[in-house]
């Protein structure tokens, strides 16, 4: 295959970026998308030019490192993670946009590599359950309904890589959030923090700049791993729940 890539270019935070055209040829179909930026970038090299900077990690749709826009689609055209985007998807002498995740929240650090700390931050006000357990317990030692285990299974999926807030046209991170409140508020490890988790974490999701949320839907068509949309209104009714009781309104 050859391909006309067009690639958003930015030396770092501070310098203005731009497309740059490259092309490309010897693609085989079997390439996974970042197989295909590593063989664009072995020719900058070879060619004396900078190669093209982006995230990735595990290359096994785990970690949500491999953040791109892809002809403006958050991991391509396919539901999955851009490691896991196949060249079989393009066709020969396609031209392909690749771009960073577009956010106020995200700024790009360099090229298509953007600061996703961010979501650490909205993690580390609430998203973990802080009672000391000790050893690893006996696994029934605290019964779990098996709708509550399913529920709670479903919104741990996320993996954080920021395709919600990519594909959303106000940059919110309701659906990365509302995934690590319900993940833990419905389990009974989660229950004696279900409040303060659910207050703090919206209340950092707001303060790192982060737009609201009018229910597009677009965060949960482009999520890899499917959390659903209902998962914003249940993350609404645990807030007014905990803001109820804090005695705010």
């Amino acid at each position: 295959m050859k391909l006309t890539l067009r690639v958003w270019r930015q030396k770092n935070a501070d310098a203005p970026g731009a497309m740059a055209t490259y092309e490309v040829d010897g693609i085989s179909q079997d390439m996974s998308f970042l197989e295909m930026l590593d063989t664009l970038n072995e020719k900058l090299i070879v060619e004396g030019d900078e190669p093209v900077a982006f995230d990735h990690d595990c290359r096994e749709g785990i970690c949500g490192a491999c953040s791109l826009v892809i002809n403006g689609d958050p991991h391509g055209p396919e539901r999955t993670t851009t490691c896991q985007l196949h060249m079989r998807t393009f066709e020969d002498g396609d031209t392909i946009d690749i771009e960073p995740w577009r956010a106020t929240a995200f700024p790009v650090i360099r090229d298509l590599v953007v600061d996703r700390s961010a979501f650490d931050r909205i993690i580390q006000s609430g998203g973990y359950v802080s009672a000391p357990t000790g050893s690893a317990p006996e696994a029934h030692a605290t019964p779990v309904p098996k709708a509550d285990a399913d529920y709670a299974f479903e919104h741990a999926e996320c993996i954080g890589c920021g395709a919600c807030v990519a594909a959303c046209p106000n940059g919110s991170a309701m659906l990365f959030t509302s995934a690590k409140i319900n993940h833990l508020n419905v389990l009974p490890q989660g229950a004696p923090e279900r409040e303060s988790r659910v207050l703090d974490m919206v209340a950092t999701m707001d303060e790192e700049g982060f737009g609201g949320c009018t229910l597009t839907g677009e965060c949960a068509t482009a999520c890899p791993k499917g959390i659903p949309l209902p998962s914003i209104a249940a993350m609404n009714k645990e807030w007014l729940r905990a803001a109820r009781r804090a005695g705010r309104r």
